[in-house]
This record gives C-alpha cells, structure tokens and sequence, in this order.
C-alpha cells in the first residue's frame, strides 16, 4: 500500500507505490492527495515513458501545449531540457497553459537524466496564498478575474491565447479556495481596475505566493515522477548554477469540463 508522508510547506512524498501498478482505489487516493497537498513525488520508479504515459492517462484525457517539443514516438508528451542549449533556460513561476478557458488540471514530469547539480523545481502552496492574505486585500478582490494571456510559445490558431479566470479558485476536489494567477507577464488585466492599479495588485499577489516560506524546493533523484495540480500550486525550475545534462518528459492531464 501507498504510503503518503506530507511535506512543508506543499506536497507529499508517496512511497511503497509503482505507477503501473496502481488500482483504481489509489488512483483516486493520490487524486484526492493532489487536491490536498498539491503536488506528489514519487520516488525510485523504474517507468519507461509507455509506463508513465499510462499513469498520466489515468487521471483524465492528455492535452499538448502547441509550441512544444514533443517526446519521439509519445506526442502526447514533451521534452524539458537544457541540452544544446548556449544558455540556461528561463523560468518564473507560473500555472501551465492558463491563458486557455480550461487549463490543465494536472503536470506531470518523469526525470529522464538529472544534473550533477542543481536543476530544482519549485512549487508554492496557493491555498495558503489566499489564506494568508490581508483580509483588506481578499474584500477587495473577491468576484474579481485576471485575464491571462500566451507567452513564450505561439499558438497554431486553433487554441486560444487569451482567457479570464477567477482570482480565487474554489478547488472542486477539495472544496478549498486557492488564489490562482501566473507569473504577471501572463497577467494582463484585473477586471474592475485601471492597468496601473492591475500591474500593482498583480505584483503583490506575485510577490506574496513566491516568498521563500510558501515555497519547497525538489531536488531530482533518478526515477523521480512528480504530478503536482494546476488549480492549487505554482511552479518553475532552478536553472541557476545547473552542472550536466537535465531532461524530464512531461505529460498533462485536462481538467473536466
């Protein structure tokens, strides 16, 4: 049986559980454990990329950002890698493919070769984002929506660019509230505000999610697979001081419609 360990100050590590060979009861089990604690390591897997495919599948039907690199043979997955490249990747915090009126649900990255050195993910607890904002800041914001928009990859013309959303996010899966947004790039309106008055409350809602408290650091191991929620966490890679090759496979999960 699956053993749930929470960790600080987001996520639970999942030991004693081989992703291909889970049942339908502990499937459900990390989904609620999803819900709870945003994001579930799974250490010492020994999965090829058909395995994980599978263990994505299982969660809800796949959806491919359009503008990423798909995984040869497996296009439902994409390739994170800093290999070939003549400088580190950039990366801010941020909610996956939020500029689209039904974001995925659920990430998932399975690592493939781990660095020498550095190379972390990073993810925040947004539940505890919206609770512990000044009670002035959530009167003032309930009923409000950001709009989010595309950046970094260009859309083929069949999926959107632009989307509106709620800044607190009631989780349907755990009835909890978390405060949703993407790194401000992304963030281009507040509706009921100014554009000056937006950029501020963006930036601080920003600012308040990414301290260093509200943030846990993973470190990849090989056989690491990581599925975190979209609706209640942020994440981003470390690539500061990164030393070897890092690739991780990443699959995504549509949320119900």
């Amino acid at each position: 049986m699956p053993v749930f360990t929470p960790l600080t100050p987001v996520g639970v590590e999942v030991t004693d559980a081989r992703i291909d060979d889970l049942d339908d009861h502990e499937i459900e089990s990390l989904r609620v454990a999803l819900a709870a604690h945003g994001v579930v390591i799974m250490p010492d897997q020994e999965a090829d990329d058909e395995a994980f495919l599978r263990f994505v599948r299982r969660f809800g039907e796949t959806v491919f950002t359009v503008g990423e690199t798909p995984v040869p043979g497996r296009p439902e997955l994409n390739v994170v890698t800093n290999v070939g490249r003549t400088r580190p990747p950039r990366s801010s915090f941020h909610t996956d493919t939020s500029y689209i009126s039904n974001p995925p649900a659920y990430t998932a990255l399975r690592a493939v070769s781990v660095p020498e050195r550095g190379g972390q993910t990073l993810f925040t607890n947004q539940y505890a984002a919206y609770s512990t904002l000044p009670t002035r800041m959530r009167t003032m914001l309930e009923g409000r929506t950001i709009t989010h928009v595309v950046t970094g990859v260009t859309p083929d013309g069949r999926q959107e660019s632009a989307a509106t959303h709620p800044i607190f996010l009631q989780h349907p899966v755990s009835g909890r509230t978390a405060l949703y947004m993407s790194t401000p790039e992304r963030c281009s309106e507040v509706s009921g505000m100014a554009p000056g008055l937006a950029a501020e409350t963006v930036a601080y809602l920003f600012e308040h999610s990414t301290r260093e408290e509200n943030v846990y650091r993973h470190s990849w191991a090989p056989g690491d697979v990581v599925m975190w929620d979209n609706r209640c966490v942020l994440h981003k890679a470390d690539h500061d001081g990164v030393v070897g090759d890092r690739v991780l496979h990443r699959g995504m999960v549509a949320a119900p419609a």
